[in-house]
């Protein structure tokens, strides 16, 4: 009966948690250094990453996605897209699972748009849900460039690199995109 009333308790706080998200987005200042330092990261791991970036139509750098839960879990993160080395617009990374999680933790996350229609269609969304389109390839923990020509193929390859924490995750989960307004 108490471990009931904990993992209520518990869910109910990530769901406070996820409701209580800014509305409105860290300094745009800050974004932009965070996804400056994952980016650093990002190319630091492989030159490959640096290659597949300088070829992609638009880069969708999230800097810090964190994610906690016991049971029912939460994620958010903000970053921005650049296209041609500028930054075009920001956005907010967030997610809800229920299933077999327990922790916190965090990770950078990296999707390339390797194609103009690719890059146009998410321009153009209100809302991207990240997996739901077949056309994106997820590579997990940022893959020391050892992927296929099949994973190249795709119009979208996603990369998260640089957990840390400790969170137990076997869930479901579906992250949807979403444009912000950074405050100046």
């Amino acid at each position: 009966m108490k471990m009931q009333t904990l993992v209520s308790l518990s869910s109910l706080a990530v769901l406070g948690f996820l409701a209580s998200a800014p509305s409105y987005a860290r300094p745009a200042s800050d974004i932009d250094a965070s996804a400056d330092a994952a980016l650093s990261r990002f190319y630091a791991m492989s030159p490959k990453h640096r290659e597949l970036a300088e070829h992609a139509k638009g880069v969708l750098v999230f800097g810090r996605v964190t994610k906690a839960g016991v049971g029912v879990a939460g994620e958010f993160g903000e970053g921005e897209l650049r296209v041609g080395g500028t930054t075009e617009n920001y956005y907010k990374i967030t997610a809800a699972s229920v299933g077999l999680t327990l922790g916190m933790g965090e990770h950078s996350e990296v999707i390339l748009f390797m194609t103009q229609d690719a890059l146009d269609k998410f321009e153009r969304s209100r809302g991207w849900a990240v997996g739901v389109d077949a056309a994106v390839a997820v590579v997990k923990s940022g893959a020391a460039g050892d992927y296929d020509t099949a994973t190249l193929a795709k119009p979208i390859l996603g990369f998260d690199f640089g957990e840390k924490g400790l969170l137990g995750d076997l869930s479901f989960q579906g992250s949807k995109v979403t444009k912000i307004e950074a405050t100046k």
